[in-house]
């Protein structure tokens, strides 16, 4: 007769699967070029919309778009600087994952 998992089995599971969805959510907000590229050149330093529309090479209002949906997935961070708002990723264990991408694929 199989055993049924007992109460500590169960939240392992489902904080597995709550990982798994955050993990997901996560990949989907990679799974852009220009979010990839916005997040790889935030490794570097912080940028501004201005800097970030001139290394893409799209308009500001797409520039902005992916930004709000990084935002949104809190990948990056934002602080204001004078007039200009200057983005940077929003914490190390992103910064890791990125890198490792970067690494991996693009040099």
């Amino acid at each position: 007769m199989a055993e049924t998992p007992d109460h500590e089995e169960q939240a392992a599971s489902a904080r597995m699967m709550e990982n798994a969805e955050r993990t997901t959510r996560f990949l989907k907000s990679l799974a852009h070029p220009s979010r990839l590229v916005i997040l790889c050149r935030l490794c570097e330093s912080g940028a501004s919309v201005g800097e970030l529309e001139t290394m893409l090479g799209v308009p500001q209002a797409a520039v902005s778009k992916q930004l709000a949906r990084l935002r949104e997935e809190g990948l990056v961070a934002y602080r204001r600087s004078g007039r200009s708002i200057i983005y940077s990723l929003a914490d190390e264990r992103i910064r890791r994952v990125v890198k490792t991408l970067y690494d991996e694929f693009c040099v």
